[in-house]
């Protein structure tokens, strides 16, 4: 072979290498164009699925107080008068019943889950305490009760923390699912291997989100 020849093959060669870095770059620089902003609206569904879970806790925080104040009320009850023991015996039962069951993970994407959740609450807000607000006045002594009337503001106080508690959830919930709901939300939630799932809303029945009405 020639060195006319041989010169030519040379820079055929740093040619088609030269031309192989570009199209290796622009691959690179395609990728990236689309790959930040999938990064974006990843960080984007963690962060709304986050702030869900904070929403839950602080709801969670208000149930927790509402169980604690319970065995106070019940034993304030019982030292104050000869009350209707199957009224405190629901009350504590209903108690028992709403704190046993606990959501986390996946749970909040099951709507079954989420109405056993619900409707244990609705048997101890508006079943088990409602029953024992209207029927503390035909007991006059417990009427007069200091110790039972602030236990009363305090729950009556509690559920309607809880009642905004849901609200604010609701509101996170929305937020989140409509992100993921979007197009690019959905490419997002394909691409990464571990799907993100709309949440199910919480929808507690009328009775159980009024506040108990107190009357002394």
């Amino acid at each position: 072979m020639t060195d006319k020849a041989m010169s030519v093959l040379r820079n055929f060669e740093m040619f088609s290498r030269t031309l192989l870095e570009l199209v290796f770059l622009s691959v690179l620089v395609v990728a990236g164009v689309f790959a930040v902003p999938g990064c974006q609206k990843y960080d984007t569904l963690v962060e709304k699925d986050q702030i869900c879970q904070q929403k839950w806790s602080d709801l969670e925080a208000d149930l927790q107080r509402r169980s604690e104040l319970i065995p106070n009320l019940v034993a304030t009850v019982k030292a104050a008068a000869n009350y209707e023991q199957s009224t405190l015996t629901k009350i504590t039962e209903a108690r028992a019943s709403a704190t046993s069951i606990k959501l986390t993970g996946d749970d909040f994407t099951d709507p079954a889950k989420m109405k056993a959740f619900e409707e244990a609450q609705a048997k101890l807000s508006s079943g088990a305490i409602g029953r024992l607000l209207v029927s503390n006045e035909n007991y006059p002594k417990l009427q007069a009760n200091g110790q039972f009337a602030d236990l009363m503001k305090q729950l009556e106080g509690t559920e309607n923390r809880i009642l905004r508690a849901r609200q604010q959830y609701n509101e996170s919930v929305k937020d989140y699912n409509s992100e993921l709901g979007k197009i690019r939300g959905a490419v997002v939630n394909k691409a990464t291997g571990t799907p993100f799932k709309p949440r199910v809303y919480f929808s507690a029945s009328p009775e159980s989100t009024a506040a108990p009405k107190v009357s002394f």
